[in-house]
């Protein structure tokens, strides 16, 4: 059975639930007069954005993205060599799905290889045509195509979040973030640096970076991330006191404690519910800090 009843503009509808929340699956509007809220936080949906979404915003405390603080990191991970990574060298890693790369970004990440000797970038190997594409646009930048390293799948998430910490550094995409992929990252110990976008896809590892305590890491402009990569890569002192700091904040800022977010986000239903049992239309709300 659905539900029949009168949207914000006036006009019956039907709908499967009374009250309908636009949660994870799609980061951004859904543009639907039946979504009646969006859970967000103030980084990925800050105030100023708030009339481009079709749905009543409700922001979180710390990040909309719930993390999983059971999962396992395998104990041994592989050696450089057999990831098949120089032994030495800096790595620059990008998990995110190769759709995500575009010319833009790929400019940049060539330019951080031409000026960081021995430097390769770590990439995963999804599909045989992106592979031969990307090392196409490689070598049409001047740069040795051997200087991409693809990853391929491993049999258990354990054994990838073990894998990455032989990167040094995670560089995200625009305009399209890493979402997960960027919270496996950083739940591994890889720091993660990336630039804010304009929308809520370009805008989530902003969030977790900040609920993670690391807003150092977050940068507002292609060039400023590009400078600040150079600089995490040529200062193996500042690079290492962001990971050491990755390490002990992993344990005690938000992003990773799974029982506040669960806290935080019951409240957010809990209110939305009563307001409907009221009688009160939908309206953006902020849930309180339940600490």
């Amino acid at each position: 059975m659905g539900y029949t009843g009168e949207n914000r503009s006036g006009i019956f509808e039907f709908r499967p639930a009374p009250l309908q929340v636009n949660f994870l699956g799609f980061p951004g509007t859904l543009g639907a007069a039946h979504m009646d809220y969006i859970i967000a936080d103030r980084v990925v949906v800050p105030d100023q954005h708030k009339s481009a979404y079709a749905e009543k915003v409700v922001h979180l405390p710390d990040t909309y993205l719930p993390s999983d603080a059971t999962r396992r990191i395998a104990e041994q991970a592989p050696t450089r060599a057999e990831a098949g990574l120089p032994e030495r060298g800096f790595v620059f890693a990008s998990f995110n799905n190769a759709y995500k790369f575009t010319p833009t970004m790929f400019d940049v990440w060539m330019r951080l290889l031409s000026k960081v000797e021995g430097s390769v970038l770590w990439l995963p190997e999804h599909h045989a045509l992106a592979k031969l594409n990307l090392i196409r646009e490689t070598e049409q930048r001047g740069i040795d195509s051997k200087r991409l390293v693809f990853a391929e799948q491993v049999p258990s998430p354990a054994g990838h979040l073990a894998r990455l910490r032989l990167a040094d550094l995670f560089l995200d995409t625009l305009p399209y973030n890493a979402h997960s992929t960027a919270n496996d990252a950083l739940w591994a110990g890889l720091p993660v640096l990336t630039c804010l976008g304009n929308s809520f896809a370009g805008r989530v590892a902003a969030s977790q970076l900040q609920a993670v305590g690391l807003p150092e890491l977050v940068t507002e402009s292609l060039s400023t991330y590009e400078a600040l990569a150079l600089k995490l890569a040529r200062e193996p002192e500042r690079l290492a006191a962001v990971k050491a700091k990755l390490q002990r904040n992993r344990e005690t800022h938000p992003l990773f404690n799974t029982a506040r977010f669960t806290r935080h986000l019951e409240s957010a239903f809990t209110i939305m519910w009563e307001r409907h049992q009221r009688g009160d239309r939908p309206a953006s709300f902020a849930v309180p800090s339940a600490g």
